[in-house]
C-alpha cells in the first residue's frame, strides 16, 4: 500500500511553546545564578490559547495538501482489485471540545475531542476478473469522520534553544463512513470498498496527521523563538535569550529561564550573580516576566557605546524649557545666557558622559548618570558661540507603567550635583542666580522633558516588534531590590497565527 504527499494539519495549543524550555541540555550546578530573564505562563494562559484550537485547525485543514491514497487487494471471483483516492478535500470541519493539561515534570497533554470532517474526492478503481474481464471506473466519494486527538508535547533542547517533540500522538476514530456518488444507502460497491478503504485511510491519517503535528510544533517553536529574539533586538543591540536552565513544568504553570546577556559589537557581558528564585513569582496572573537589574545596566552601557544617549533641543521645546515660569529672575537669567539671541537661533545638546548606573529598588528604578549640557547660539552674521556648558551628576527615581498601549515613565525625587559649570554670562561662576535657575529648570522641566522623549521612543520600539497587537489587561511593573517583575493578563492576536499558517501551509 502506497501513499504520497504531506497533510498540512496541526493543532495549535503548541503555542504553549511561548515558554522557551528545555530538558536535554546540560547546565551547571547552579543554573539560576546565570538567569537574567524568566518567563512564567500559568494555566489560565494555557487555557486561553487552547480556545483558539478550532479556528486554527480549520485554517490548517483549509490549507492542507492531502495525500493521494493507493491500495490493492485480492477478492474472490473478482481477482485483484486496485483503487486510488485523489483530489481529497475537507469540508464542514467542526471541533466539539479541546482540553489542555500540564503534567508536572512530564509534558503538555492536549486532548481534542470529536473533530468531525467530511472528506471529498474521486475514487478510481479497477479489477481483473477470473475470466480476464477488466473494468475501470471513477466515482465521486464522500467520507464522514469523527476523530479524537491526543497529543503529548515534550520540550527538548538543541544548542541552548527550545525544541519540541510531539511524536507522542494518537488518533481515535469514532466514525469513518464512505459514501459513493452521493448515495447514502449501502450498495454492493460501497460494501466492497468500505472496509479496506477505511482501514487504509485510518493508517494514512494516523501517520500523516501526527507527523504534521510534530512538524508544525517544531516550526511554531522556531517561529516563537524568532519572534522573541526580534523583540529584544534593535539594530546592533540585542539580548541573548538562550536557555540558562531546564524548565519547570508544574500543574499550574510553565516556566523557562534565559541568560539575558546583552550583545553589542565587542561589548562583553558576563553575569553570574542572579537573585532569581521560582518563589518570587505567583500564579494569579496569566503571564510573568522576571528581569534582572543586570540587564538594564548592560542595555544602558550598550546604548551609551552606541551613542544613543544624546538629545538635541531647539525652537519651541527649548523655549518651554527655559521659560518654565514668568518671573523677573527667570527673564534676567535667560537674557544673560542667550544674550538676546532667538530660540530659533539656539540649540541645547544633552548627552551622557559615562555609562548610566541603574539600581532597581522597591520605590522604583534609580538612574544615576553623569550628564553634560551645552547651549550654543547662532547670532545672524556671527560665528556660533557656546554660551553655557555644564557637567552634572543626576540621580532620579523613575516609576514605570504600561497603559493604553503606551509606556509611562513617572520621575519622582531627583538630586543634581554640578561638577563643571561654565557660562559666558558668569565667567567667574560666582553669580548664584544663574546656577540656581538652571538647577530648578533641570529638576522641574529638564528631567521630565528628557523622560517625555524616552517614553514615545521606547513605545514606538516595542510597537515595531508587535506588542500593540496584543490586548494586554491590567499590566503591573513591580520593582524590587535587584529585579523587576512584569505581570499581566492578555488576549492573543488571532491574525498573527493565521498569517503564520497562510505563509507556511
Amino acid at each position: 500500500m502506497l501513499w504520497a504527499g504531506r497533510m498540512r494539519l496541526g493543532t495549535f495549543e503548541i503555542l504553549l511553546m511561548l515558554v522557551h524550555a528545555s530538558a536535554a541540555c546540560e547546565f551547571g550546578p547552579f543554573p539560576y545564578s546565570v538567569t537574567g530573564i524568566v518567563c512564567r505562563m500559568t494555566k489560565p494562559a494555557a487555557l486561553l490559547l487552547n480556545q483558539e484550537t478550532a479556528q486554527l485547525i480549520q485554517a490548517a485543514f483549509r490549507n492542507a495538501k492531502f495525500p493521494n491514497i493507493t491500495g490493492e487487494r485480492s477478492m474472490r471471483l473478482l481477482g485483484k482489485v486496485a483503487y486510488r483516492l485523489t483530489n481529497i478535500q475537507v469540508n464542514d470541519l467542526s471541533i466539539e471540545q479541546s482540553e489542555v493539561e500540564l503534567k508536572e515534570n512530564d509534558a503538555i497533554h492536549i486532548t481534542i475531542k470529536n473533530v468531525t470532517a467530511v472528506f471529498k474526492g474521486t475514487l478510481t478503481y479497477g479489477y481483473a476478473g477470473a475470466w480476464f474481464l477488466q473494468l475501470f471506473h471513477s466515482v465521486d466519494f464522500e467520507i464522514e469522520s469523527s476523530i479524537d486527538l491526543q497529543i503529548n508535547i515534550k520540550l527538548t533542547c538543541q544548542k541552548d534553544q527550545v525544541a519540541t517533540d510531539a511524536s507522542d500522538c494518537y488518533l481515535t476514530f469514532h466514525k469513518l463512513t464512505l459514501h459513493l456518488q452521493g448515495d447514502k444507502e449501502p450498495g454492493w460497491l460501497k460494501q466492497l470498498f468500505t472496509d479496506f478503504i477505511s482501514f487504509t485511510l485510518k493508517l494514512v491519517l494516523k501517520s500523516e496527521v501526527c507527523n504534521e503535528i510534530n512538524f508544525l510544533a517544531q516550526v511554531l517553536a522556531n517561529f516563537v523563538l524568532d519572534l522573541a529574539a526580534n523583540f529584544v533586538q534593535d539594530k546592533d543591540i540585542s539580548v541573548d535569550i538562550s536557555l540558562a536552565s531546564v524548565p519547570l513544568i508544574k500543574a499550574n504553570y510553565l516556566e523557562s529561564h534565559h541568560k539575558g546577556l546583552v550583545l553589542y559589537k565587542n561589548y562583553s557581558d558576563v553575569f553570574s550573580d542572579s537573585v532569581f528564585s521560582p518563589s518570587l513569582l505567583t500564579e494569579s496572573r496569566m503571564l510573568y516576566f522576571w528581569l534582572s537589574e543586570h540587564i538594564f545596566n548592560s542595555l544602558a552601557s550598550a546604548a551609551f557605546l552606541d551613542k544613543r544617549l544624546v538629545l538635541t533641543i531647539r525652537g519651541e521645546k527649548l523655549q518651554a524649557l527655559f521659560e518654565m515660569e514668568d518671573t523677573e529672575a527667570q527673564r534676567k537669567a535667560v537674557q544673560m545666557i542667550f544674550q538676546g539671541t532667538s530660540y530659533n537661533d539656539s540649540v541645547a545638546k544633552v548627552w551622557s558622559l559615562a555609562h548610566p548606573q541603574i539600581s532597581l529598588q522597591p520605590e522604583g528604578t534609580v538612574v544615576k548618570s553623569l550628564v553634560a549640557v551645552e547651549v550654543s547660539i547662532f547670532p545672524p552674521g556671527e560665528e556660533p558661540l557656546t554660551v553655557l556648558y555644564m557637567e552634572k551628576e543626576i540621580t532620579v527615581t523613575i516609576q514605570a507603567a504600561y497603559a493604553e498601549k503606551k509606556l509611562i515613565l513617572h520621575p519622582l525625587n531627583s538630586r543634581i550635583e554640578f561638577k563643571v559649570f561654565k557660562c559666558t554670562a558668569d565667567p567667574s561662576g560666582n553669580d548664584p542666580s544663574i546656577r540656581n535657575f538652571l538647577q530648578t529648570m533641570i529638576s522641574v522641566v529638564g528631567i521630565p522633558e528628557v523622560i517625555s522623549r524616552i517614553e514615545p521612543a521606547l513605545t514606538s520600539l516595542m510597537n515595531s516588534k508587535g506588542l500593540h497587537l496584543f490586548e494586554i489587561r491590567n499590566p503591573e511593573i513591580i520593582t524590587r531590590k535587584g529585579y523587576i517583575i512584569v505581570q499581566l493578563d492578555f488576549s492573543f492576536p488571532k491574525h498573527l497565527l493565521l498569517d503564520f499558517l497562510e505563509n507556511r501551509l
